[in-house]
């Protein structure tokens, strides 16, 4: 039995089909995890979707930030980007089906040691926490009230965490960290600060007071491996025992998947698959 963990799909299904032939994936057999944004800004959204629901307990999907949007989205909290594809999702007669299915996916997951999320971790977190918070969220979201929770969950406040933050802020910033988290203040009393502006794939040109969320010195999951996606411009990187796998399928990049090694092995094996770009490729 294998576990893949696969990057952003985000729309690009025809791609996430070929990179299951490639691993010979069986589901009878084997499990794969997204690491988020399985949806938008590619031109298969719903197919997506419907692919990895197809596959039942045999495929699990983390929230990523387009995820959360679609949840937005679809309730009215938010309005629809120009750039978002997710039009065959709210027509599709299965519109409700497939929104509460989002809804009750993880926001991160440990699996055989590694700590699975869509974005980062704060420094303070270690993976126990990362995974508690999480959960504290994934509550709110399965409640039925939870578009009182879409409403106020959007939002740069605060950016920095607190164990005395309560309420809808500690919620936000445990979702802007797992989601959206790339850069944090490197140093100094603000040591930890979600930075929102920058999105390059290093800190040069952008501030030298910050760092990748991983790169922190002295942070709780330094010895936990992590897998994660969202940063398109950083690429495939295994760094400061974080392996982001966001290759940039939707840049007409390559959508990558880690087999996920048995403990104490010393090598990662990954597959990639070549994608047609559905959007002008990012600048680093």
């Amino acid at each position: 039995m294998a576990t893949y963990l696969i990057g952003d799909v985000q729309g690009c299904a025809d791609a996430f089909d070929a990179l299951l032939d490639a691993l010979q994936f069986d589901p009878a057999h084997d499990r794969l995890i997204v690491l988020g944004d399985l949806v938008n800004r590619g031109p298969q959204s719903l197919a997506s979707m419907e692919r990895l629901m197809a596959l039942g307990d045999s495929a699990q999907c983390l929230l990523g930030n387009h995820d959360l949007h679609l949840l937005a989205v679809a309730h009215g909290v938010r309005k629809a980007h120009r750039s978002d594809t997710l039009d065959d999702i709210l027509q599709s007669p299965r519109r409700t089906e497939l929104i509460d299915w989002v809804r009750r996916r993880p926001l991160a997951l440990m699996e055989r040691g590694w700590l699975l999320v869509h974005a980062g971790v704060l420094p303070q977190w270690s993976a126990d926490k990362t995974v508690q918070l999480a959960a504290e969220v994934e509550r709110r979201l399965r409640a039925p009230d939870y578009v009182d929770f879409l409403r106020v969950m959007f939002g740069n406040q605060p950016d920095e965490w607190s164990e005395s933050l309560a309420g809808f802020d500690r919620l936000r910033i445990v979702v802007n960290t797992l989601t959206r988290a790339r850069f944090l203040q490197a140093s100094g009393p603000n040591r930890g600060r979600l930075d929102f502006h920058n999105k390059q794939a290093s800190a040069n040109g952008a501030s030298s007071e910050l760092l990748p969320w991983f790169a922190l010195p002295q942070r709780e999951t330094a010895q936990t491996p992590i897998a994660f996606g969202h940063w398109s411009t950083l690429g495939l990187r295994w760094e400061h025992n974080a392996l982001c796998l966001d290759s940039g399928c939707l840049w007409g990049g390559a959508l990558s998947a880690l087999k996920l090694p048995p403990a104490g092995q010393p090598w990662l094996d990954i597959t990639q698959i070549p994608c047609t770009r559905s959007l002008a490729p990012m600048p680093d």
